[in-house]
């Protein structure tokens, strides 16, 4: 693996292959073990688990939400669907909010730089939350899996690492040259893939081993190990078509993002106490 060869490029060109040549492997784990315990119940309105077409909506804001699902589902995708999509989920489901004293808002199309093989290179998000006023640490990232709409498209996950990897690397830089703060050695980013409205999650582990040997195009010694997790539903087979529209799915799938958002929380060293969600309406 040392001898696989690795480039200069755009975060959003990675691959498999870069994965590979970074010595960084996906491990899939079941939920109990990728979120520490039982799903938790998602913390929603009884409609937005109850109602599935727009003609059942009881409310402009319940209307929002089942158009943006079908349409970010939808084949082709229209314009600024996916975006919509995440930004009423996330909200929803309180990720914008105070965590204890950081502010998380969520964020689109984010540009980040990094450094890989001694060339400076970008990569961009499909979302974000962001810590406010932090040097823009991402305290969550989303990648959107756009092969259903074209095949010029890449896997999206590889993508998701990478940008944990530039993510890690400019809020380092802001620490040590903005604050006078020592550099963090390690930082687990959590995240998620979504394709149509089937969310893949991730934690993702960056060490400053890891981010200087992509500084450096080397291989590095130690394994870099991310957890991933894909919702498990009543038709696995038929997931990425079903995606969050029927119901028993959309109920599993809200339990992870729930899930996802308990795991932000102790990632901060923070419990429910320490919340205050923004409302959304």
């Amino acid at each position: 693996m040392a001898n696989l060869v690795r480039s200069a490029k755009s975060g959003n060109d990675w691959t498999q292959s870069d994965l590979q040549a970074y010595n960084i492997r996906v491990f899939f784990q079941d939920a109990t073990t990728f979120f520490g315990g039982p799903l938790p119940q998602p913390t929603v309105r009884h409609e937005v688990l109850t109602v599935q077409n727009q003609t059942e909506a009881t409310d402009s804001i319940l209307l929002h939400f089942i158009v943006f699902m079908k349409c970010a589902g939808s084949i082709p995708c229209r314009a600024n669907a996916f975006y919509n999509f995440i930004w009423w989920l996330l909200q929803e489901l309180g990720y914008e909010a105070m965590y204890g004293e950081v502010c998380g808002f969520v964020g689109r199309d984010m540009d980040m730089q990094f450094v890989i093989c001694g060339q400076v290179k970008h990569v961009k998000t499909g979302a974000q939350i962001i810590e406010a006023g932090a040097g823009d640490r991402c305290l969550l990232l989303v990648q959107e899996d756009k092969r259903r709409h074209t095949r010029e498209a890449l896997d999206p996950e590889p993508q998701l690492i990478a940008s944990a990897i530039a993510n890690f690397s400019e809020f380092n830089f802001f620490r040590v040259r903005a604050l006078g703060q020592p550099a963090l050695e390690e930082l687990v980013i959590p995240g998620f893939t979504m394709t149509g409205t089937l969310p893949i999650f991730y934690k993702i582990p960056v060490t400053t081993a890891l981010a200087h040997a992509v500084e450096d195009g080397q291989y590095p010694a130690q394994e870099t190990v991310v957890y991933a997790h894909l919702p498990e539903l009543p038709r696995p087979q038929q997931a990425f078509d079903e995606g969050m529209e029927p119901l028993d799915n959309r109920h599993v799938i809200l339990s992870c993002f729930q899930g996802l958002r308990q795991f932000m929380l102790s990632n901060l060293g923070l419990t429910n106490d320490d919340l205050v969600v923004i409302p959304l309406y």
